[in-house]
């Protein structure tokens, strides 16, 4: 996740007084809006829980009404205080640090602790409306869907709910996995527009985890589903001769098969991303990014209009980052941005071990490059969990349970009061195991895959001897 805080505000408080308000962006959008007050508490406790030599710097308070210089100052240093303890592995997974994100996007939106429905999509298109409060948070929602859908807990932590935008074409750009620090109904609700959902979707890499998830009625039915929607989106390609046992097996009802088969074909468990640039092979370059099975494959249109196709796995990747700059809209003027004339341009860039004593830049600039950096995150993790011997369903079940079953005294943060939560006693949710049925294969592509691109990878295959998991 990118922090950031772009901008200030000056706005009236219940006295009358005006004051500061810095706005902190996640990916870019708006999350919450704060004072300078709520976040010295913050650190303050944080300082208190975890000692004064694990808490970044923090600007300190001013006697006088800062000027103008000094506020762009404090905002530039706020920032990178938020940055700085959000990227901490102790500090930024705090319970503390999290519920004072959330609890600042709730008031900061003024929507009122409530029971409401929210939908939720599965990948056929398909909702599960699950009954919850607007101060739910992630984990909270995901609990909820699953008790509907009567899957098991031991199987929750293999699916994550993921903000979308639909496109009228009926493309799915996917935008972030929705995180701890965020109330799902308040992000949602916020979008105000009708194109943005949540889906519930697998979040592991690894096909061989399939098997677990599938020795259960509901969740063989949630990868199929997904199976089906991939296909049928062409995120995962197939042959003619393919297409025709797809749907043999479909026709028979034969899941499992149908999966088993699925596995086998090229970019089959892949997020698919909308087309960006990148300056890989060379500058300016249009591309299709798809992350999955460890590596980020790349499509590119070279400026000679030739089709290139190449994979960058992550044990080659030395490191990543992601960056943010304030662009002006093309408009035709070159005046500095404000706000109404600027939008967020961000790039995510990777050092690659191109050759054995050969590391290289590669840029992709695209509004998704978040969502990218997460991908590659969330693989090196289950990587690493391999590495060690462990057993990433202890390690999902252990991140769900985690998050879900918090002491009390975790549950305060000196935050301004939110209005006060109904009566706790919601209705029984009701299983809802038959929401999915059967689904068909439509319009998917029968072209030959083999014949859509050439296979030259940019790296000229080189062998790597001895390059593993210990690149990381």
């Amino acid at each position: 996740m990118h922090f950031s805080i772009p901008e200030t505000e000056v706005r009236s408080g219940d006295n009358g007084s005006t004051y500061v308000a810095y706005n902190i962006h996640v990916n870019g959008v708006l999350h919450c809006r704060v004072r300078y007050s709520q976040l010295l508490g913050l650190h303050e406790q944080i300082k208190k829980e975890y000692g004064s030599n694990v808490v970044p710097a923090f600007p300190p308070k001013k006697i006088f009404t800062l000027t103008p210089a000094e506020v762009e100052q404090r905002r530039e240093q706020l920032e990178k205080y938020m940055q700085a303890v959000r990227q901490d592995p102790l500090l930024g997974a705090s319970e503390m640090f999290n519920s004072f994100l959330r609890k600042a996007q709730q008031e900061t939106q003024q929507i009122p602790t409530e029971e409401v429905a929210l939908d939720i999509c599965l990948s056929n298109g398909q909702k599960v409306t699950v009954n919850i409060l607007t101060s739910d948070q992630t984990e909270d929602v995901l609990e909820a869907v699953a008790t509907k859908l009567d899957l098991p807990d031991d199987l929750v932590g293999y699916f994550s709910l993921f903000l979308v935008r639909e496109g009228v074409d009926g493309s799915l750009t996917f935008v972030r996995k929705l995180q701890e620090f965020e109330l799902p109904y308040v992000s949602i609700t916020s979008l105000r527009s009708s194109e943005f959902h949540i889906v519930l979707r697998k979040s592991y890499w690894d096909m061989s985890y399939d098997a677990d998830v599938m020795d259960n009625r509901v969740g063989l039915n949630l990868l199929y589903t997904q199976t089906v929607s991939d296909i049928e989106r062409g995120w995962i390609l197939v042959n003619k001769d393919q297409h025709r046992q797809l749907k043999s097996l479909q026709e028979k009802g034969s899941k499992k098969e149908f999966i088993h088969l699925g596995q086998t074909l090229k970019y089959y468990g892949y997020i698919k991303f909308d087309p960006c640039i990148t300056d890989f092979p060379e500058k300016g370059c249009q591309v299709i990014v798809s992350a999955g099975n460890n590596e980020l494959n790349f499509h590119v249109k070279l400026p000679n209009e030739q089709m290139k196709e190449g994979s960058f796995k992550v044990t080659r990747m030395r490191c990543w980052r992601v960056t943010s700059s304030q662009v002006p809209v093309a408009n035709g003027t070159t005046n500095p941005c404000s706000s109404a004339k600027c939008e967020v341009k961000l790039e995510l860039a990777f050092e690659y071990l191109m050759s054995k004593d050969r590391l290289q830049w590669v840029t992709i600039t695209s509004q998704q490059a978040i969502m990218m950096s997460i991908c590659l995150q969330s693989m090196v993790d289950e990587l690493m969990v391999k590495k060690s011997g462990g057993s990433i369903k202890k390690m999902l079940r252990k991140r769900h349970n985690g998050s879900i079953q918090r002491p009390d005294s975790q549950q305060t943060v000196k935050s301004p009061p939110l209005l006060d939560s109904p009566d706790p006693n919601r209705e029984q949710i009701v299983k809802l195991s038959t929401k999915l049925s059967s689904v068909s294969l439509r319009g998917i592509s029968a072209s030959n895959s083999a014949n859509d691109i050439s296979a030259n990878d940019f790296h000229g295959n080189y062998a790597f001897e001895g390059i593993g998991d210990d690149d990381l």
